[in-house]
């Protein structure tokens, strides 16, 4: 299996690169088997987000999407593990050894990963990921002067772990106001909220690594996250793909990526 896929668009046409870190399932045979098979496939997986974003290449952007489960690396927290927030929420490092509620996720239950372990799959999987990520970014921006990276999350509904609650529709995240020009967050606020979704800014997601990491504005190269509760396109079960609630979850971010586009192309 290979460790993600990339989806290129027949012809470039708009300074974007979308990023789908926590989508896959697969696992190594020999990790799968430490796991806890009651576990499996893991709850915490972004369920078909790739799905969700495939009209991409038909408005000219790649997307590159993670095969392996966020359970062997989480690309999306820091390479070092260091806590993301700092809010009393239950946190996940690079090499996790529990679900989002505490739960352990190994037959040993050991309280966490091998050292040594995590560095093997840190350069096994994480450096690949982030590497070709970055590709696609130098790439977009050598072709229009400037590029913005989309990361592309969903969760449950509710995790009372994480926070009290339940989560709105969509929470963008921006690093509080740092990883993309004011302009671009402005623009993805107004059309984002512009749908029947309910939407927050940076409350209680304001980006992980990826966002953090790469968002760079000064270069000319911005990061925005998208998180999403999984029932606004996945049925009340929140695991198998809604049609009709996808296809209108799909026209708001089609409109919300071409205003996006339409706005680095003009700047």
């Amino acid at each position: 299996m290979s460790l993600f896929e990339l989806a290129q668009p027949a012809a470039p046409r708009l300074p974007i690169v979308l990023s789908v870190p926590h989508a896959g399932t697969d696992f190594p045979a020999d990790l799968r088997a430490a796991l806890k098979p009651g576990l499996l496939p893991p709850d915490d997986t972004d369920w078909l987000v790739h799905q969700l974003y495939d009209f991409a290449a038909e408005l000219g952007i790649p997307l590159l999407k993670a095969n392996y489960s966020r359970w062997v690396v989480d690309l999306n927290r820091n390479p070092d593990s260091t806590p993301l927030y700092h809010d009393g929420r239950v946190l996940t490092g690079l090499c996790t050894s529990t679900t989002f509620l505490g739960e352990p996720i190994y037959q040993d239950e050991r309280a966490e990963v091998a050292a040594d372990e995590v560095a093997r799959r840190k350069a096994l999987y994480f450096e690949p990921y982030h590497a070709a990520l970055q590709q696609q970014l130098d790439d977009t921006k050598a072709r229009f002067g400037q590029v913005l990276l989309w990361d592309c999350h969903s969760i449950r509904r509710v995790v009372p772990a994480i926070h009290a609650g339940p989560f709105p529709d969509l929470i963008l995240g921006s690093a509080d106001q740092t990883s993309a020009s004011p302009e671009l967050i402005a623009r993805a606020l107004a059309q984002l909220g512009s749908g029947e979704y309910s939407l927050q800014h940076n409350t209680p997601f304001k980006g992980g690594y990826i966002t953090r990491h790469f968002g760079q504005p000064a270069a000319r190269q911005h990061a925005l996250q998208l998180e999403m509760a999984k029932n606004v396109y996945l049925d009340d079960a929140e695991r198998h793909y809604d049609p009709a609630r996808a296809e209108r979850m799909r026209a708001l971010l089609r409109l919300t990526l071409q205003a996006l586009g339409a706005a680095l192309l003009a700047a």
